[in-house]
């Protein structure tokens, strides 16, 4: 029987389910692990947060991902350790693979810069557990709003802070304006959802650094037309159950709110503490420009787990982005696959084709950066729209997806508007007059559906 080279590939988030697929063809038997059961397509997780989309929308069986390929084994398995000297993976609950390529593509997880106590406080956005999380503080905070008697802390309920002006926080203070503004506006009685404050706080002087500032401007404004402040040049020093406090160059600030969500840092998987090679600040491992780590070259780091860059001797490195972790499984299966042919050439170094960047803000409003592009509105919205509906993984996802955006286009709502888990305490409920009168909604709405993109 013959023996093909044992190919243990740790991770089925875009790199890792890549690297397997691009191996269907090799002469290589893969055992691909994830303590997941399914593949997260991460940059629609904040409209599973938000209410957009369901869980089962963006995530997909990863046995059924690969179940056409016969050279690859799926186990729902956590690596707990590895050891490069032996070639070897633990895996929880014992036992152990022995292996002849390694490829990690764990990824990253939430920073808090050495604040791990904010994270009860203040959830990040990494799996699916967390969007559930986030969508059931959200709702809950306009319930609690609903039958909370002090104006004060009632304000407190209707106001949501977002930490960090990149991407997700960008996205996610943007869905926020609009749960309140256009979603929610008809639904309560003692309260005016369309009253809703998102506080955005970024630590530099501008969101989306990633991006044009002629982006980052029209990112701003599309975000203060949902209701949205964005704070530039401001620093989180506190977080509690009931505010954030903040510090800016007039000073620090305390700020009454009881929802805050976390989109500021993130911090490598632990695994790569493993390989015991040179890593960043942040965690991620220095990769060779082969993308394997020095001194074994039988061991691949690819995502978020890597400090890739551009190009052999370049001095900018892969941001940490989707694209930049499907081209990294391409590149390191190409090398497997080669060698396990039996053949022997110089390995190519890695190199990154940047596609551009992408990000929505809300309805009809988005910002798409290329090389030669750099635009904002409904065209960079439909753009957006229709790249994510590319990668998704699964056809049924595909239309899923589409159905459900197409549906909230026309109506203005939010499908999956369920709270799921605890409810906890809620404040008590206001008493009624005796006539049975709701008390109607203390301010008037100061925001019309025509001042949100059609």
């Amino acid at each position: 029987m013959e023996m093909r080279p044992h190919v243990v590939i740790i991770g089925a988030g875009f790199g890792g389910l890549e690297t397997a697929r691009r191996l269907a063809k090799a002469p290589v038997q893969v055992t691909l692990l994830d303590r997941r059961n399914h593949h997260l397509f991460q940059p629609l997780l904040y409209q599973v947060a938000t209410a957009a989309l369901n869980p089962a929308d963006i995530a997909y069986p990863i046995r059924a991902a690969v179940a056409t390929q016969k050279n690859v084994r799926v186990l729902l398995a956590e690596a707990l350790a590895i050891d490069p000297a032996a070639r070897t993976v633990a895996l929880d609950g014992g036992g152990s693979l022995h292996y002849d390529y390694l490829v990690v593509a764990t990824g990253a997880t939430h920073s808090y810069f050495g604040k791990d106590q904010w994270a009860q406080f203040a959830p990040g956005l990494k799996s699916v557990e967390d969007a559930l999380e986030i969508r059931r503080r959200i709702f809950l905070a306009y319930e609690a709003a609903e039958r909370e008697a002090d104006p004060v802390v009632q304000r407190e309920y209707l106001t949501f802070a977002v930490v960090g002006g990149g991407p997700t926080g960008v996205e996610l203070a943007g869905a926020l304006g609009e749960i309140g503004l256009l979603t929610l506006k008809k639904d309560f009685r003692s309260i005016d959802p369309t009253n809703v404050r998102v506080i955005l706080f970024e630590g530099t002087d501008r969101v989306l650094r990633a991006y044009p500032p002629k982006l980052s401007t029209a990112a701003k404004e599309s975000l203060e037309k949902r209701r949205a402040e964005v704070r530039l040049n401001t620093f989180v020093t506190a977080i509690d159950a009931t505010g954030v406090t903040v510090k800016t160059a007039a000073g620090e600030e305390r700020i009454g709110v009881r929802t805050i969500l976390w989109a500021a840092g993130v911090q490598a998987s632990p695994l790569a503490a493993f390989l015991d090679v040179p890593r960043d600040k942040s965690g991620r491992v220095i990769v060779n420009p082969d993308l394997s780590i020095p001194d074994r070259p039988n061991v691949f780091v690819i995502g978020d787990l890597a400090k890739m860059m551009i190009a052999a001797g370049a001095q900018e490195e892969v941001p940490g982005v989707a694209q930049g972790a499907l081209q990294g499984g391409r590149h390191v299966a190409k090398i497997i696959a080669t060698e396990a042919a039996g053949q022997t050439s110089e390995r190519p170094a890695f190199r990154y084709h940047d596609k551009g960047n992408m990000a929505t803000i809300g309805r009809a409003e988005a910002v798409v950066a290329t090389k030669s592009v750099a635009i904002h509105g409904l065209f960079a919205w439909l753009m957006w729209w229709a790249v994510h509906i590319f990668f998704l993984v699964g056809f049924r996802n595909r239309v899923l997806v589409m159905l459900n955006w197409m549906w909230s286009w026309l109506t203005f709502q939010r499908g999956a508007r369920l709270i799921t888990g605890p409810v906890g305490p809620l404040p008590p409920i206001t008493t009624i007059d005796e006539h049975g009168d709701i008390p109607l909604p203390r301010a008037a709405k100061s925001v019309e559906l025509r001042d949100l993109p059609s």
